[in-house]
């Protein structure tokens, strides 16, 4: 056999030896950190500017992450930013990794929901009024001192918040004009002013799916750059 067919046929033996590439990684094992729990949602955009990606739910089990579910999510109109630099009133969606303090909704909560959930009342407010002691905080009735101009009255937002997350984002320790009432919510007509939203019948599935036992958290960030989800 003369030389180069030698070498054609030892190429070929090893590209059939090679075999498919192995898969990647499911993305929470490529995540710097994922909040400690068994339970994790990430919600992706492609990039900052972005104003669509994806919302997934994941479990931790038998020591591996494994998809439970995906929908299509909103962003801020203005696209996102890191949250530590974040300012209120941008309309942008900040970026990093938050607790799920508890839910609400001015439906009922879905059958099999155990997740803490609040029910929206006529009197029910989410204080953003930066003078307020309520400041990012719900608030029933809405106290004197925050304006009705500088918060939000649940009950007005309709379908959008028939069933939410609140996320932790700038509540442990309210930093003043950072932003207040970040939510995952239902989608409403286009994108959001700073909240992640995913169509209704997905919030009832991560509502019944989330179990506060199993220390649920969400990773908000972009595919790549300093907002990357796998850098937070």
């Amino acid at each position: 056999m003369r030389p180069g067919a030698v070498a054609l046929a030892v190429s070929s033996l090893v590209v059939l030896g090679a075999g498919p590439p192995a898969p990647a990684p499911p993305l929470p094992a490529r995540m710097a950190d994922t909040g400690g729990g068994t339970q994790l949602i990430t919600a992706v955009a492609p990039k900052r500017a972005s104003t669509t990606g994806t919302v997934i739910w994941w479990d931790r089990a038998g020591g591996r992450w494994v998809k439970r579910g995906s929908a299509p999510a909103r962003f801020g109109a203005n696209g996102l930013v890191a949250g530590t630099s974040r300012k209120q009133g941008t309309n942008t969606t900040p970026t990093g990794l938050y607790r799920l303090p508890y839910a609400f909704g001015i439906k009922a909560a879905p059958r099999g929901t155990a997740y803490p959930y609040r029910r929206v009342h006529q009197d029910s407010w989410w204080c953003q009024d930066n003078d307020s002691r309520s400041y990012n905080r719900w608030t029933e009735p809405r106290p004197a001192d925050c304006r009705a101009a500088e918060s939000e009255h649940l009950i007005t937002y309709g379908e959008r918040y028939a069933y939410a997350l609140v996320i932790g984002f700038n509540y442990e320790r309210p930093v003043r004009g950072r932003g207040a009432g970040i939510f995952l919510h239902v989608n409403g007509r286009g994108a959001t002013a700073g909240c992640v939203s995913v169509p209704k019948d997905a919030m009832r599935r991560i509502l019944t799916w989330a179990d506060p036992a199993r220390r649920p958290h969400i990773a908000v960030g972009t595919e790549s750059g300093s907002t990357a989800v796998t850098r937070l």
